[in-house]
């Protein structure tokens, strides 16, 4: 669908000062600027017009995917916190104001996932800290609770139906691949075996799919990504009848990325958004909430979420199909194998 003019719809953006916060005057990758000079950026270049208010994810929502004691947990040790130190569970670095922040980081993505299904519409939650790595009782990859997967719970709390959590990220999600069950599937690229060094297998969890497409840490083709995605979403979609997408928006596959890196062209953002925007116009009405994970260049960040807001705002046209014959033949065969055998799910 594409549309123009006062017709086109903006994208609507979750972002709350209270982001900035976290590790602010730390050295760390994963620093303020990911969402401060990003989101200056956005707006100076009249991208980030329209946005909506964040909120704190109460106890109730975390524990959904996160026990009270680990709650409890994080809580506790943030408030000891006199400098910046790692939180005991992994190698998540915290300071005195990153439990306040993380909290927001989870009802911003809720506050995403809300306000696409209720506009039948893409938002994105320009948050920190990321999220994915974050199993049910242990912070690690930078993340502390796990953002997407508590969206997604709160709106099957809300409204019920089923979510696909997309997740483009260099690294894999193995926090919500932890979390998947109940109504919530799962669908990855990423680098293997790099950090975490999951994601190596795809499978059925009661009613819901993971699927895990391992790529090699040396990179992939721009156009095998591509066609990867233009081929693995829609297969996915038809078999996993989401009624909802959320997106783990991590741009560290870009090429040049410091944390990540697949050698992948930073325009590559444009045809991912183009295919998540027709498989939410299929099966979701349009319904796609992106919460952001990696990505640490801030000129790729801001190349890549301008080019998902171009797409959804329809001013930008398809890019075509690329070849499939760039994909990896191991990584397309896997994929066909397992995909084949759950047609009939």
């Amino acid at each position: 669908m594409q549309v123009s003019g006062d017709e086109a719809l903006r994208l609507k953006f979750v972002v709350d000062p209270l982001y900035g916060d976290h590790l602010r005057n730390v050295v760390h990758p994963e620093r303020p600027d990911r969402v401060e000079a990003v989101g200056r950026r956005l707006r100076a270049d009249g991208v980030l017009v329209d946005s909506l208010a964040a909120r704190d994810a109460s106890d109730e929502e975390l524990a959904r995917v996160h026990p009270q004691a680990y709650i409890e947990l994080v809580r506790r040790e943030i408030a000891a916190v006199t400098e910046a130190r790692y939180l005991s569970t992994g190698d998540t670095l915290v300071d005195a104001s990153s439990f306040r922040v993380a909290r927001r980081a989870a009802g911003g993505a809720i506050a995403a996932a809300q306000a696409s299904a209720a506009g039948k519409e893409a938002v994105f939650a320009l948050v920190r800290p990321p999220g994915h790595h974050a199993e049910p009782t242990r912070g690690m990859g930078f993340c502390l609770f796990n953002n997407v997967a508590v969206a997604a719970r709160a709106l099957q709390a809300g409204f019920g139906g089923r979510v696909l959590v997309v997740d483009f990220d260099y690294h894999h999600g193995n926090g919500t691949e932890a979390v998947a069950g109940d109504g919530l599937s799962y669908v990855s690229t990423h680098a293997y075996p790099a950090y975490p060094g999951t994601g190596a297998w795809s499978y059925r969890r009661f009613d819901d799919l993971i699927v895990n497409a391992p790529l090699p840490v040396a990179g992939i083709s721009t156009e095998g990504f591509v066609a990867l995605w233009q081929y693995l979403l829609p297969t996915v979609a038809r078999i996993a009848r989401p009624n909802l997408l959320i997106v783990s928006a991590g741009f560290d596959y870009v090429a040049g990325d410091s944390v990540g890196d697949l050698g992948v062209d930073v325009d590559a953002a444009s045809p991912l958004a183009a295919v998540i925007r027709d498989v939410a116009v299929e099966h979701c009405g349009g319904s796609v909430a992106y919460v952001l994970e990696g990505g640490y260049g801030i000129a790729a960040l801001t190349r890549s979420i301008a080019a998902i807001a171009a797409v959804s705002d329809g001013a930008q046209p398809n890019s075509g199909t690329a070849d499939p014959s760039a994909i990896p033949a191991d990584v397309s065969q896997a994929l066909h194998t397992f995909l084949r055998a759950q047609g009939s799910f």
